[in-house]
């Protein structure tokens, strides 16, 4: 690898043992394994079930600890709170908030990262355009098919903007539209010098967009390197050409057949892919402007995720997200004017019949008239009662 880039990850002699109740070595998921992930590359970790991705992985990620070996991610532990900030990880299973809705999610998530609220809508807004989600912004994710997760559990994974994205199987459940645009977006993001860690089990895909493989099988490395080094056959040549005539094509046959013993070579046209003949069959029909009710396509990269950020913009963002949160006092209840005239009137009132401070209740002025009407009001009273109880 060149020099001039950095590893963000790199293990040296990485092994994880997993062991019965009485410790007893039970499965040797990852058996010893050196390898580095470089800046701005964009890696495929493949394998058949069982061989040792998922755990590799959760390692990196800092949710198991190794049995054996080095493991650094940003040049620290993969527990590090500062190395968890530049992490975006989409599991295999979208595990979302069942009851929150496409925005909600994001928001929450946002705020884990200490995102502010305006940044938090802004970037929500963006991915959610970006997944082509937005018109289903206000819908429980409870309610969303395996497609709609997968798209929304990828916008959550980047939205702290993650200078390391693990994606595990993220084209599972997407239709072929969904796949291009997701593989579309992870080349952008190498551009951006991003990198980007892939497990997966569509080797179509991973040959599309990966830089480099990284093979395992019984938990350990049995091949890598660049998919030139690895896919190139040497031993054979393929000559692509515009179509020929009739009689250009008879000369060239024969000119192979003269120098080639037997019939060494096959001739014939070149194939599209499946999928390059899917999208461009999509692509008419949207320029057709023909309706659906499903997924639509998702709209442009979010705004956030193409930009450059400077340096004094990166120190502003670790300054912002290590302020004390200041906490608001408790805001005192403001009761309406026209509460606290009527209190002001029924405290006068009240005074108004009682001693004055310092003065003998003898020489008071009582109110006969108040006191009669109320004796009076009283009587009634028990006389209606005793009407009631007869």
């Amino acid at each position: 690898m060149s020099d001039n880039k950095k590893p963000i990850i790199s293990a040296v002699g990485l092994s994880k043992v997993f062991r019965d109740f009485w410790s007893r070595p039970k499965a040797k998921a990852v058996n010893d394994i050196d390898f580095e992930v470089y800046e701005g590359e964009v890696i495929g970790l493949l394998g058949p079930n069982g061989s040792g991705k998922s755990t590799t992985v959760k390692m990196i990620l800092g949710l198991l600890y190794p049995t054996a070996g080095t493991l650094s991610v940003f040049g620290q532990s993969p527990r590090a709170v500062e190395t968890k900030r530049q992490v975006g990880y989409l599991p295999e299973e979208s595990y979302l908030y069942k009851y929150l809705t496409a925005i909600e999610t994001l928001d929450f998530f946002g705020a884990l990262f200490n995102l502010s609220a305006e940044e938090r809508r802004n970037r929500s807004d963006q991915l959610l355009e970006m997944v082509g989600l937005s018109h289903a912004r206000r819908r429980r994710v409870g309610e969303f098919s395996k497609g709609m997760a997968r798209r929304i559990g990828l916008a959550q994974a980047m939205i702290n903007d993650p200078s390391l994205l693990i994606l595990d199987e993220p084209t599972s459940g997407l239709d072929p539209l969904g796949c291009k645009e997701v593989k579309d977006l992870i080349l952008m993001l190498k551009k951006r010098g991003k990198t980007v860690l892939i497990t997966s089990h569509l080797l179509s895909d991973v040959e599309d967009i990966c830089d480099r493989v990284i093979i395992l099988y019984g938990g350990k490395i049995r091949a890598t390197g660049t998919l030139h080094e690895l896919l190139t056959v040497t031993d054979a040549n393929r000559i692509t050409t515009p179509a020929l005539n009739p009689a250009v094509t008879d000369k060239l046959i024969s000119i192979l057949r003269e120098n080639l013993s037997g019939d060494e070579f096959t001739f014939d046209h070149p194939r599209k892919s499946l999928e390059q003949f899917f999208l461009e069959v999509i692509n008419q029909a949207k320029s057709e402007s023909i309706e659906t009710a499903g997924v639509v396509g998702g709209g442009k990269i979010a705004e956030y995720l193409t930009e450059n950020q400077t340096s004094e913009a990166i120190l502003s963002d670790l300054a912002r997200n290590t302020d004390t949160i200041n906490v608001p006092e408790p805001a005192v209840k403001q009761e309406p004017a026209e509460n606290i005239d009527e209190e002001n009137k029924a405290i006068e009132r009240l005074t108004a019949d009682a001693p004055a401070a310092g003065k003998p209740a003898e020489t008071q002025e009582k109110p006969v008239e108040t006191v009669a009407k109320a004796e009076e009001d009283l009587s009634k009273a028990n006389e209606k009662l005793k009407d009631l109880l007869s």
